[in-house]
């Protein structure tokens, strides 16, 4: 088979860029190793805890025993199922702060830079919101983004005690302003999860041409430093006529390149992999988001916790089943928070996720019946790690080491971050709720018994990125340029969450989604016209965490 593109995977990324080559009427093959996204586990917004961990869904990574997490192996969920990670998920829209990508652009990503990126955000997406500024949003793209009912009085007493905190109100965080609390956003569309299949390769593959193979990649075909197509476990070989375009994720599309011979020299030879191009930075830089569930038993029985049981559940599944309404077609994060964690941090560092119930992301609850919890974490962590070879068997996962919590900002970072937390619990209207902490729990109060919370029970927000890092193409840590070229090898491209040269202010389905977008306008050879809008900044962010501190940290 051969085609003028073969796009590696079938993520957010790459269902966004078969979208538009097909569009622009170029053949197309998609190759996937996962399978169809049909049933409940996947399309039911609240069974999102169910996919995840599941081996038709999931590729079921873990990293190496963290060091500085008391040896823990943090489960790192990938989606292996047409749409990738966006079809196991939460389903949380945020498309990281301005600031985000004009760094980028400093760290030599020439031309991706807020007012670059902002016109892609707004192609991909239909913006179902109800305030905010329409001019900072997209009105007929493939990705809807709505918001959910807020019934739960709960959302609102907690974006209200944020507001109250000093952090302000925002009515969009996708928008002008980021910094403060406010209303969540998704990809649900009709009581449905809408994911990057949905949106863009499903109505792609009806195009005729466009088409989906499934097969394992095996590695890169080059011939005379060129990429010329792609060899499946089996022995097939697909021929790409123009280019091959990688987009198989944080974890697997740097080790699908250094099983094709690019990457760390010294690291291919150990494995007896020939070197096709010599890139230090390919499986380096990974980055990665960290939470702590904090935890709050309800005082009053107002969470949806009942829901929780096996005839609640059951109800809310047939609800969801015959009508796609109810708290099955919610993600059930439906208020969020990002606030600076510290006078003189320009922009949020911190992200809640709000929950009106007590529980882990695998589904458990604690005892305790009514509670609710925030997901909490410091957005720009120090920390980096690598993804690197276990063999030269395709078929071998590769090893992953975050290296989390390596250094002494870290710790900082977290403490004030869960210490911060509790102080807007201890706000109304949501401090009328409050019963008692679960978790961390009253005791911990001092820096080292918050440190022993943090190491046994932080746990990955599933945000992996970086490995495959963008820069100038004199630059020997980048991997890939500005136009999302691979440095050392003709005709292959990369886009996905591997090329963020620093990981973004929020979760990653949205940012990846636009690599997608803007990357198949540089196969195209066309671009977006910039947006100059401005993104609001605390005006005394140099002096104050929040309204009404100035004084008082003047006097620290």
């Amino acid at each position: 088979m051969e085609a003028d593109y073969i796009v590696i995977g079938a993520g957010s990324a790459g269902c966004a860029m078969a979208y538009r080559l097909s569009e622009a009427g170029k053949s197309v093959l998609v190759v996937e190793h996962g399978g169809s996204d049909w049933g409940p586990f996947i399309n039911m917004p609240a069974a999102l805890s169910y996919p995840m961990g599941m081996k038709r869904y999931d590729w079921g990574y873990a990293s190496e025993p963290e060091p500085h997490m008391g040896g823990r192996r943090m489960a790192v969920p990938r989606g292996k199922v047409i749409g990738g990670s966006s079809s196991i998920n939460g389903m949380i829209y945020v498309r990281g702060h301005a600031r985000d990508f004009d760094t980028w652009a400093e760290m030599g990503a020439d031309g991706w830079g807020y007012a670059d990126v902002l016109p892609y955000f707004k192609r991909a997406e239909t913006w179902h919101g109800d305030a905010g500024d329409p001019a900072y949003r997209g009105d007929s793209g493939p990705l809807h983004i709505t918001r959910g009912e807020r019934k739960n009085p709960l959302f609102h007493a907690f974006a209200e005690a944020g507001a109250a905190a000093g952090y302000g109100a925002t009515d969009d965080y996708n928008g002008y302003r980021q910094e403060g609390f406010g209303a969540f956003e998704m990809t649900v569309w009709q009581g449905k999860r809408w994911s990057a299949a949905s949106a863009y390769l499903k109505p792609a593959l009806k195009r005729p041409n466009c088409d989906l193979v499934n097969g394992l990649v095996e590695k890169i075909e080059i011939e005379e430093g060129r990429a010329v197509g792609v060899r499946l476990a089996g022995g097939k070989v697909l021929r790409a006529r123009a280019e091959v375009v990688l987009a198989a994720g944080a974890i697997n599309s740097p080790k699908i390149l250094m099983m094709s011979g690019i990457g760390p020299g010294k690291h291919l030879a150990e494995h007896g992999i020939p070197v096709v191009a010599d890139r230090a930075g390919v499986g380096q830089n990974l980055q990665d988001h960290l939470e702590l569930y904090v935890q709050y038993a309800a005082s009053k029985p107002v969470s949806i916790a009942p829901y929780w049981s096996l005839w609640g559940k059951a109800l809310v599944g047939a609800q969801w089943l015959f009508t796609k309404t109810g708290l099955g077609a919610t993600n059930n994060f439906e208020s969020c928070g990002f606030i600076r964690s510290d006078r003189g941090v320009e922009y949020p560092d911190i992200q809640y996720h709000f929950l009106p119930i007590a529980i882990r992301y695998d589904g458990t609850t604690p005892p305790g019946g009514h509670g609710f919890q925030a997901h909490v974490g410091p957005m720009r962590s120090p920390s980096r790690g690598e993804i690197t070879l276990r063999s030269a068997d395709p078929v071998e996962a590769p090893r992953i080491q975050f290296n989390y919590m390596s250094t002494e900002q870290d710790w900082q970072d977290f403490r004030r971050a869960i210490r911060l937390t509790r102080e807007i619990f201890q706000t109304d209207p949501i401090a009328q709720y409050v019963d008692y902490e679960i978790q961390p729990g009253e005791d911990a109060q001092s820096d080292e018994a918050l440190d022993a919370v943090i190491r046994e029970h932080a746990e990955s927000a599933y945000h992996p990125c970086g490995t495959a890092r963008m820069g100038r193409r004199d630059d020997r840590t980048a991997v890939v340029d500005p136009e999302n070229r691979v440095i050392g090898v003709d005709g292959l491209r990369l886009a996905d969450s591997s090329i963020f040269p620093l990981i973004p202010n929020g979760n990653l389905n949205a940012p990846s989604v636009m690599v997608g977008e803007k990357a198949a306008d540089h196969i195209l050879g066309r671009s977006l016209p910039s947006e100059n809008l401005p993104a609001w900044t605390a005006p005394d962010w140099q002096h104050a965490q929040r309204e009404g501190h100035v004084a008082a940290q003047a006097a620290e």
